[in-house]
């Protein structure tokens, strides 16, 4: 379970990592992504669940243009665009399904974490605590979409 939580949490500190290798190197070397453990951050603030965990790869914009991006394979899915690729409806049950893996696989390409088990992780296994911080991250992911 700590190899899983240490590899699919690359996404808390990706982004200082990005920064710091803009101020130290040129840009021309080719982007690294440390694997870190994950930050705790509260189950009840889906905008600090998005920025802990999202935000380093899909961007703070939502648009897939966060600092580790460069460094995946597939590019992150524009967040913001979820309900106009569904007819203006917010896939809210298929995004939470996304968070936990519970189709049964990682969201994205391989790269991509897979968030279920890190979320256990992070609550002690306390069942209630992972569908709060699911369901807030959903509603915030929710509120970014286009108009």
């Amino acid at each position: 379970m700590k190899k899983v939580l240490m590899i699919s949490i690359l996404m808390a500190t990706a982004s200082l990592f990005a920064a710091a290798q803009s101020t130290t190197q040129p840009t021309t070397s080719t982007p690294k992504i440390r694997h870190v453990t994950a930050t705790r951050v509260p189950a009840n603030d889906g905008a600090a669940n998005y920025t802990a965990y999202c935000a380093a790869c899909h961007g703070t914009s939502a648009k897939g243009d966060g600092p580790a991006a460069a460094a995946l394979k597939l590019p992150p899915t524009d967040l913001t665009r979820l309900a106009a690729n569904t007819h203006g409806q917010f896939p809210a049950l298929h995004v939470k399904a996304v968070i936990l893996n519970a189709d049964g696989t990682a969201h994205g390409s391989k790269d991509m974490p897979v968030w279920g088990p890190v979320f256990r992780s992070l609550s002690a296994g306390e069942q209630g605590d992972v569908e709060l911080r699911v369901a807030n991250l959903t509603k915030y992911i929710e509120s970014l979409q286009a108009k």
